[in-house]
């Protein structure tokens, strides 16, 4: 398995440690940045995982900023990611289960680094779950 990963400012020290996390855990990891905690444009860093996902670099992709929206909606840009801004452990398991998400944004000023770590693992661990709910994934695209 590959997970691609970016962050802005904000995420960069959960981005570091979740990236620690990955390794130790034996799973490639594609570090796009930031690599320090000095203020940086979340997209420089987002959109990079968001071309692995389309190119098959990765499998997964976990996108970090303050909020979790502006990397969401990044990483959304690009036609073959399906990103899921998650709060809880809850909503990462059901937006793999569900909806097939193949990214997590993470909201890192609003969860905790446990929190974070913890939805990391359960969106990397849930399997989709298909039957009805391919149905509805094949009708997100407009275009393709």
């Amino acid at each position: 398995m590959t997970v691609s990963i970016g962050s802005d400012h904000a995420g960069y020290a959960t981005k570091e440690r979740i990236t620690d996390w990955l390794k130790a855990v034996g799973i490639c990891v594609r570090d796009h940045g930031t690599h320090a905690a000095d203020s940086v444009d979340y997209p420089d860093f987002i959109h990079p995982v968001g071309e692995d996902i389309d190119s098959g670099e990765a499998d997964f992709g976990i996108a970090i900023c303050g909020s979790g929206n502006g990397a969401a909606m990044v990483a959304n840009k690009h036609p073959g990611v399906r990103c899921a801004l998650c709060w809880n452990a809850e909503l990462a398991e059901l937006a793999r289960r569900h909806n097939d998400a193949n990214v997590l944004s993470i909201p890192a000023r609003f969860v905790s680094m446990e929190l974070a770590m913890e939805m990391v693992r359960v969106f990397l661990e849930t399997a989709f779950e298909g039957g009805r709910h391919q149905r509805r994934i094949d009708k997100i695209p407009l275009c393709g």
